[in-house]
């Protein structure tokens, strides 16, 4: 059966242990954002998770939504729990309070949104889209759009979506066909179709607002030529309630491998009045602002369903009783041992550990630098903060998602034949986590953007924001003798990332190519160092914690034995992605197109 306890402490650990919370309200102006409304905040969020958005997970999964006549409807329940989710005040959490939002921080937003797709992906993606949708109207929009519909979107009366897709346009967007015709009003005519529109229809709310990318007459050919339009489903009133319809419509869902209760919509514009957000033929700079946002989303959702398969991996691996302990019986008393004392079952389940906690941290350090981009006063600081956000969006957005996937599959090879079973539930996480590595840019788009836009950016100066507090820190910490094999192990494997990234850089100037065949490996080895510093640091803290640990000696113990898991069997594998990262293009593109 699918488990689900939201990870409190864990979470705790990483805001005011490893990135110490106090930061945010001494250095970062959110004054009012102390330890204990921390805590409060994630302990409401797990109330909220646990109690009213996991029980209609499985349930979701199986009804799925419906369309008829094209309104959708999404499964029982969810409109309820929509109702809860909205009136607790969870739509506003990091919205600006101009706007009636909350102002919390993201590094606190970032693990409650974790929680939402533990407990359910599906439901996440409607107010995730919507919080995506106001990041961009915030920065682009004009402030008589801003003013119309944001309180709207951020109390979670009204909802959002980004319309980017078409049939025949995915990753290039310079080839869409919808177009904008300006009107004698200010407003324009939007006619096309779009596909792939997550939470594009619905019963939740009563509006929703579509981002839609679109071209105006005589606009230049390609990316440059795009522009960002807001197109309502209902068209505001004057007092500001959702009027008549718009030319906006629903022309069916996608039938989907899973995430069965989020609304996967083609939506069609026809006569349909829109208002221009920002510049004209500036709509990709607008849009990418969401899309950055939802790239981190996204890897937050792979966080997230990863977490619930390994909680349910291993209450089955605790009851299930198979054969006995190659040592000898663990339970004489039972007929056969629990699965959990067999090495291969512990692997995974230690695999899955390691790699999750250590997303969770990596998580963190990014969301604390979003808020120093957002908060602080100091523009070195701010600068830095950004830096490392762009290069680390497409490492998080698909290393994550990578490892959600690979985590989910091995929650059901716990389970044996059982997982493969539907019964239990556990197969849900495994076509639900899938997606995530596809939408907002696949995968190996984000290792293209690593390798061709993040790496040489400023001749370098993205990567300066990672590589220098892990130099530092190694040199700071390769003395200590309690930390001395990690460090040592981190050492190693961040001369293995700067090798292949001077590999990378001088092949790649020579031969696109050639940077174009290593990068989902460079993503990959840069993603393993990232969380070996991520293990390291928190094997430091946890070092210093235990002598005054009290009754939580076992929480740091149990956080050393998997960080030095992850040091002996999960960064080993940076070694094999350097020597097929130097290989080159070669075996790669030598086979004849013709011959495949």
């Amino acid at each position: 059966m699918q488990t689900y306890k939201a990870p409190v402490r864990d979470m705790r650990f990483v805001m005011h242990e490893l990135y110490d919370s106090g930061e945010l309200a001494e250095k970062l102006g959110y004054a009012d954002v102390n330890e204990e409304l921390i805590d409060t905040v994630l302990e409401e969020a797990a109330k909220l998770t646990e109690g009213v958005l996991f029980p209609i997970n499985a349930s979701g999964d199986v009804e799925g939504c419906t369309y008829e006549n094209g309104v959708v409807r999404t499964p029982k329940g969810f409109k309820e729990a929509y109702d809860t989710f909205r009136d607790g005040g969870w739509t506003s959490l990091a919205a600006d309070q101009k706007y009636g939002g909350q102002g919390l921080p993201e590094s606190l937003a970032k693990p409650v949104e974790e929680m939402i797709c533990s407990a359910n992906m599906s439901f996440g993606l409607y107010p995730g889209l919507t919080h995506g949708a106001y990041v961009a109207l915030e920065a682009y929009a004009s402030q008589e759009l801003k003013d119309r519909y944001l309180p709207k979107m951020v109390d979670g009366t009204w909802s959002g979506t980004m319309c980017l897709t078409e049939a025949h346009c995915g990753t290039d967007l310079g080839l869409l066909r919808t177009r904008a015709e300006p009107q004698a009003d200010g407003s324009y005519k939007l006619e096309g179709s779009k596909i792939f529109i997550s939470a594009g229809e619905h019963d939740l709310t009563e509006n929703i607002i579509h981002l839609v990318l679109a071209r105006m007459p005589n606009a230049p050919k390609g990316v440059k030529g795009i522009s960002l339009f807001l197109v309502p489903k209902r068209l505001p009133t004057e007092d500001g309630r959702a009027g008549a319809r718009n030319g906006v419509t629903c022309a069916g869902l996608e039938h989907k491998m899973g995430m069965k209760a989020s609304a996967t919509c083609q939506i069609n514009f026809n006569d349909a009045q829109g208002w221009l957000v920002g510049e004209p033929h500036k709509g990709m700079q607008a849009m990418f602002t969401m899309m950055n946002s939802e790239r981190l989303s996204v890897g937050i959702q792979g966080l997230g369903v990863a977490e619930a398969a390994y909680q349910s991996a291993v209450a089955y691996a605790k009851d299930r009783l198979q054969g006995r302990a190659l040592s000898g019986p663990k339970h004489p008393d039972k007929p056969a041992d629990p699965i959990i004392v067999h090495p291969d079952v512990r692997k995974m389940l230690m695999t899955m550990r390691a790699e999750i906690e250590g997303c969770r941290a990596l998580a963190g350090w990014v969301a604390r630098a979003l808020d120093r981009v957002e908060k602080s006063d100091d523009p070195a600081v701010r600068r830095e903060a950004d830096d490392l956000c762009q290069l680390m969006t497409p490492i998080v957005k698909a290393l994550f998602t990578d490892m959600a996937f690979q985590n989910a599959s091995r929650g059901m090879q716990v389970y044996g034949g059982h997982g493969y079973i539907r019964d239990h539930g556990v197969e849900q996480y495994v076509r639900d986590s899938r997606i995530a590595m596809i939408y907002e840019g696949t995968n190996g788009i984000q290792a293209l953007d690593l390798v061709g836009r993040k790496m040489p950016a400023h001749a370098g100066r993205y990567l300066r924001a990672f590589f220098h507090p892990v130099s530092a820190f190694i040199e700071e910490n390769q003395t200590d003798p309690a930390m001395g094999d990690m460090v040592k192990s981190l050492g190693k494997a961040f001369g293995a990332l700067q090798l292949a990234t001077g590999h990378i850089a001088q092949a790649g100037m020579k031969d696109p190519e050639e940077a174009g065949a290593a990068a989902s490996d460079y993503l990959r080895l840069f993603g393993l160092v990232a969380l070996a510093y991520m293990w390291a640091r928190m094997a430091k803290v946890s070092l210093a914690a235990l002598p005054k640990a009290n009754g939580e000696a076992g929480f740091y113990q149990a956080k050393l034995v998997t960080a030095r898991f992850y040091f002996e069997r999960i960064l080993p594998e940076v070694g094999s992605l350097l020597m097929a990262i130097k290989s080159g293009k070669g075996a790669v593109m030598a086979l004849d197109e013709a011959a495949f």
